[in-house]
């Protein structure tokens, strides 16, 4: 299957805007009734809100779905909406809710608060990048970490663990298309001391650095 982004978890985060308060939430949604579920859920829990505007994108049937929410057309869902897509994440969910504070912002306010909001609050979930990865361990001595490391990143490996002992001990995902170059390239950095210990493949989202 293609590589493409997800929200890694939950995200949450808020903010006030002359008065107003600004509260974004993120979910990743594999399909479109856990986005619908979600919005029904920020409704029940923020009843007294002036406003629950959402925006959600669904990788299978390509769906892409938004509301105001009574907020004046184009300046709430479409922003929020245009943030998911500008970071080119999919199966997600995004509900941006607003108590009024008195203060109108107009429609160049609004779409900022809202746009800032559903940013926030994604950056808060993080990005995580599902595809087909390759699991791997590999044990070095301090004298090659730098080096095997810049290896690691050039390969978009992803680490899962560290383990600083006598020696480092390093579990991590390399993208599965990637695992020829990945070895050859510890190998080489080496001479031949660190071998990369293949354990299994899984197809996962991994948290993008």
């Amino acid at each position: 299957m293609d590589e493409y982004l997800v929200p890694a978890g939950y995200g949450f985060d808020e903010f006030i805007e002359k008065r107003s308060r600004f509260i974004g939430s993120v979910w990743r949604c594999d399909c479109e009734s856990e986005a619908l579920g979600h919005i029904s859920e920020m409704n029940e829990l923020h009843r007294g809100a002036a406003h629950n505007v959402y925006a959600y994108i669904i990788r299978d049937n390509n769906i892409m779905r938004y509301s105001d929410n009574g907020e004046p057309q184009g300046t709430a869902g479409i922003p929020v909406l245009e943030v998911l897509r500008r970071e080119n994440v999919t199966n997600v969910c995004c509900v941006v809710t607003r108590y009024f504070g008195g203060i109108l912002l107009g429609a160049g306010g609004l779409v900022r608060a809202y746009s800032h909001s559903a940013k926030i609050a994604l950056d808060a979930a993080g990005i995580a990048v599902m595809r087909k990865w390759t699991r791997f361990i590999i044990n070095l001595p301090y004298s090659h970490f730098e080096r095997i490391k810049s290896i690691i990143e050039e390969n978009r490996a992803v680490i899962e663990n560290t383990d600083y002992g006598e020696s480092v001990g390093i579990r991590l995902l390399v993208p599965s298309d990637l695992c020829g170059e990945f070895v050859a390239g510890i190998t080489n950095a080496s001479a031949g001391a660190v071998l990369p210990e293949k354990k299994d493949e899984v197809y996962l989202a991994a948290k993008r650095k």
